[in-house]
């Protein structure tokens, strides 16, 4: 099942049970699939729709990041419940030592040989790891194993 149809079918589900926190993650995702689809102006795949709950996903963090250090502890987590909907709808997120074989599988690729070389170590591995992995993480482990910091 396309996962556009999935996230419609979710949100039948939510509203007929009446969860609201699900109803209002799901609209909001909904509208952000439909403005992306406008943008695009073609329907959606399922990596188009990965892509905006992604950007969903990482809104949701820095909210919970902001909440936090503001001491807003409630809303960080009502933030933290929509966050656990929203990954529910991502690929299967690896583990770190699956990201670091991805890493190190790329940087023997590449001849990388240091820091010099993060930025075609990361447009390489990105796409690989599409969904799968938080950017930021994959950011920082590249960086360490380049520096042959974490190796």
């Amino acid at each position: 099942m396309p996962l556009l149809n999935k996230i419609e079918e979710d949100f039948k589900i939510a509203l007929k049970s009446g969860d609201k926190s699900r109803i209002s993650v799901l609209r909001l995702l909904k509208s952000a699939l439909k403005n992306k689809e406008i943008e695009f102006m073609r329907p959606l795949n399922d990596d188009d729709c990965i892509a905006v709950i992604s950007s969903q996903i990482k809104q949701r963090k820095d909210s919970i990041e902001q909440y936090g250090k503001a001491g807003r502890l409630d809303l960080a987590e009502a933030e933290r419940k929509e966050l656990e909907i929203l990954m529910s709808y991502l690929p299967e997120q690896l583990s770190p030592e699956e990201i670091d074989d991805i890493i190190r599988a790329t940087i023997k690729e590449l001849s990388a040989k240091g820091l010099q070389d993060m930025g075609k170590v990361m447009k390489a591995v990105m796409p690989r790891l599409k969904g799968m992995a938080d950017g930021k993480f994959v950011n920082q482990r590249v960086k360490e194993i380049l520096e042959g910091s974490k190796e």
